[in-house]
């Protein structure tokens, strides 16, 4: 019969804490399997197995230590009845087969997650840079206390020059590893002390992004163009669109119904952040809507016929459509910009910029985090940031026009 009991194992960490671990004994022969959990050796009671008082997490430690002990105890019991796990090694295989605490099964939790609340474009995103991060570990069975500011860093390098990836993509690699790690930590199985992430280990930090928007000339170029083909010309209805609505995002604007619109309005709750917008229509957006309007519309259709097959109720396929109308229209945007002559990278979030840059220091701040439905001010003004340079531009001239 095989006997089990907590022990603190005598293989300190970095920090100079010792692991807790259960430990299956059979015919005098000996494994362990590990909780996540460090201590200091000075805080285990030895005699009764289990963590001293005087540690501010013994109770929730130790109903873990008993929650492991219960589970290993039943799988013994199913061993004996079975005859089917021979050695200590076996049982341990099975228990860890059944009731893994790796990366690996959290980062499986994560994602299943993810798809449960069906954010099936970040999913497929997210199971990529895991799956990466497994394969350049070599191993599935990834415990948390090897995750080193380390093994962090060799992976940045790994993918900065072995696969020649952009820092800002690595850094969204890092995220989910953060993430993960985090959720094993709010489940007791990962420790805190051997957290990689943080000042003073692995940061991190994305470079900044410049945001280019286009001028009052170019947009004006844009609403004059001739010659458009009838894909290009909805392509840019679209766009113009957006850049008169402050900017609306092309998921929203795609999505807009005509009974959106009323007493001259534009009602619509934004799909990032599910705010509610109102914002009088323009006379130049009005011109365009009035293109999509006929005698057949009823008020609850859809403007723009690029989503009116979809069933909306189905969530990955909406975000299907979404993507790939968004790949079209930005395809027919490039070939209209280089048409009028615009060296600028046009793309349907551009619009996003270009009201940014053209809206410049011409609307107070307060306003402008209205317009973007923005939380906080500070929000606004680091966006804002990359268009305002006129105080700066002045201060330059300043000084070298002497």
């Amino acid at each position: 019969m095989a006997t089990v009991q907590a022990v603190l194992r005598n293989k300190k960490n970095s920090h100079s804490k010792y692991p807790i671990a259960i430990r299956i004994t059979k015919n005098r022969k000996s494994s362990f399997i590990y909780t996540g959990q460090y201590i200091d050796k000075k805080l285990w009671d030895k005699v009764k197995s289990r963590v001293k008082r005087s540690h501010p997490n013994s109770a929730h430690l130790n109903q873990l230590i008993l929650t492991k002990l219960s589970e290993v105890n039943g799988k013994l019991l199913e061993s004996e009845i079975s005859k089917e796990y021979k050695s200590v090694r076996s049982i341990k295989s099975n228990i860890q087969s059944k009731n893994r605490h790796d990366f690996y099964s959290f980062a499986e939790l994560y994602l299943a997650n993810l798809k449960e609340r069906k954010q099936f474009h970040r999913y497929s995103n997210e199971k990529t840079r895991v799956e990466r991060f497994l394969e350049f570990t070599k191993n599935r069975e990834l415990p948390f206390n090897n995750i080193t500011v380390n093994l962090l860093r060799r992976f940045e390098t790994h993918l900065l020059h072995k696969k020649g990836l952009a820092f800002r993509t690595v850094m969204n690699y890092m995220i989910p590893i953060r993430t993960i790690y985090n959720l094993a930590i709010s489940e007791s199985v990962a420790d805190r002390d051997g957290y990689p992430f943080g000042r003073g280990k692995y940061q991190i930090k994305f470079p900044e992004s410049e945001k280019v928007g286009l001028n009052v000339e170019e947009v004006q170029r844009l609403e004059n163009a001739i010659g458009l083909t009838e894909a290009q010309q909805h392509a840019l209805n679209i766009w113009l669109l957006s850049f008169y609505f402050a900017g609306i995002r092309i998921t929203d604007v795609i999505q807009l119904r005509w009974d959106d619109f009323n007493d001259h309005r534009l009602h619509y709750r934004m799909s990032k952040n599910d705010k509610l917008v109102s914002l009088r229509i323009p006379e130049k957006a009005e011109v365009i809507l009035d293109r999509y309007r006929n005698s057949s519309n009823d008020s609850k259709d859809l403007v723009f016929k690029e989503l009116r097959n979809v069933d909306f109720k189905n969530v990955k396929q909406l975000r299907t459509r979404i993507k790939t109308t968004t790949r079209n229209f930005n395809r027919h945007l490039k070939s209209i910009a280089k048409r009028v002559g615009i060296d600028k990278n046009l793309s349907m979030h551009i619009a996003r910029h270009t009201f940014g840059n053209i809206s410049g220091d011409k609307i107070p701040i307060q306003m402008l985090q209205k317009l973007y439905r923005h939380s906080s001010i500070t929000t606004t003004i680091s966006y804002q940031a990359n268009f305002m340079n006129d105080a700066e531009d002045d201060a330059l001239d300043k000084v070298v026009n002497f």
